[in-house]
């Protein structure tokens, strides 16, 4: 299964992502740097970060779920850094 996610920070910013694989503990690779940079040393010591599945497919090619992707990370405006 081929599956478009989001994930929620405790802070409210999201990040969009794929997975060619739908496994579970895939969490994308959005840049560490910046996450940091969103919390404090108290914020990093307890946190629950929320995935949840936005569009799955099981017949669609890569190039299919990389346009999806591109397509909801506007929708969502999740390359929005404010």
């Amino acid at each position: 299964m081929k599956v478009i996610y989001k994930i929620t920070y405790p802070n409210g910013k999201i990040y969009i992502g794929k997975d060619l694989t739908d496994s579970i503990n895939y969490f994308g690779s959005a840049s560490n740097q910046l996450i940091e940079f969103d919390f404090s040393r108290e914020q990093k010591r307890d946190f629950t970060i929320r995935k949840e599945i936005l569009w799955e497919s099981e017949t669609v090619t890569n190039q299919e779920v990389n346009r999806k992707e591109v397509e909801l990370i506007h929708e969502y405006q999740s390359n929005n850094p404010t």
